[in-house]
C-alpha cells in the first residue's frame, strides 16, 4: 500500500502532533521522586505508554488502590502543566493539508481524555474523532484504540495511515494491519524526519 491508497489517517497526540515531551518528562520525573523510584528509569518507559502500564510496571507491589492514587497524582501533574505544549513542526500544515484534500484524520491517544483535550487545545488541534486510553480496555501496544478510530471514520485500519514516534505506538498500529509511519528515527514503512515531510507526501496528491 502507498500513500495515495489511504483513505484516513490516524495520529498519536505526544510527540506525534503535540511537542509536550518536556512535559511528560517534568511530570512523570516529580512522580518518580515523589514515589521513590528512579525518574530515568520511568522516563525509560513512560513515552508513549498507558500510565497504568508505567505504574504497573514501577510500582509491583502496590495494591490497586494505591496504583489508582499514583494515577491520580500524575494526571494532576500533567494536566496542571501546559507550559510549553505546542503544535509539532508541520502538524497544522499538514492537518489542513488533509481538511483540504478531504482526507479524513483522528488522533488516538494513551493519555486520559481529560489530558489529552488539555494539550490538544493548548496545541490549536480540534480533531473531529479522539479515542483516548479511556476509550479501551487495552491500550497500546494492542491494536484496540486504533481500530477504534478506523471505524468511527468508516475506514478500514487496513486502509489507514498510523503516524507514531514511540515503538509502543507504532506496534499497535502495525497490528492493527494500518500503514506505519515513524518519527524520531523509528523504524515504519515511511520513516519521517518531521511531519513537513509527511505534508509534502500529501501534497503531491493535490
Amino acid at each position: 500500500m502507498e500513500i495515495r491508497d489511504i483513505r484516513a489517517v490516524l495520529f498519536d497526540m505526544d510527540g506525534t502532533l503535540v511537542d509536550s515531551d518536556a512535559i511528560v518528562d517534568r511530570s512523570w520525573s516529580r512522580w518518580a521522586i515523589e514515589y521513590g523510584v528512579s525518574p530515568a528509569e520511568v522516563l525509560a518507559v513512560a513515552h508513549g505508554n498507558p500510565a497504568v502500564a508505567t505504574i504497573a510496571q514501577m510500582l509491583p507491589d502496590a495494591t490497586p488502590a494505591e496504583r489508582a492514587a499514583a494515577g491520580a497524582r500524575v494526571l494532576e501533574l500533567e494536566v496542571n502543566d501546559v507550559d510549553g505544549v505546542v503544535a509539532k513542526p508541520g502538524a497544522l500544515e499538514l492537518l489542513d493539508t488533509l481538511d483540504r484534500i478531504g482526507l479524513p484524520w483522528a488522533v488516538y491517544t494513551s493519555a486520559p481524555a481529560q489530558l489529552a483535550k488539555v494539550r490538544l487545545t493548548a496545541a490549536g488541534i480540534a480533531p473531529s474523532i479522539l479515542v483516548t486510553v479511556d476509550d479501551v480496555s487495552c491500550g497500546k501496544p494492542d491494536p484496540e484504540g486504533y481500530l477504534k478510530a478506523a471505524e468511527l471514520l468508516g475506514v478500514p485500519a487496513t486502509q489507514c495511515l498510523v503516524v507514531e514516534d514511540t515503538v509502543v505506538g507504532l506496534s499497535a498500529g502495525q497490528a492493527a494491519g494500518a500503514l506505519t509511519a515513524g518519527l524520531k528515527g523509528i523504524s515504519a514503512d515511511i520513516e519521517l524526519a518531521d511531519l513537513h515531510r509527511l505534508d509534502a507526501l500529501f501534497k503531491g496528491l493535490e
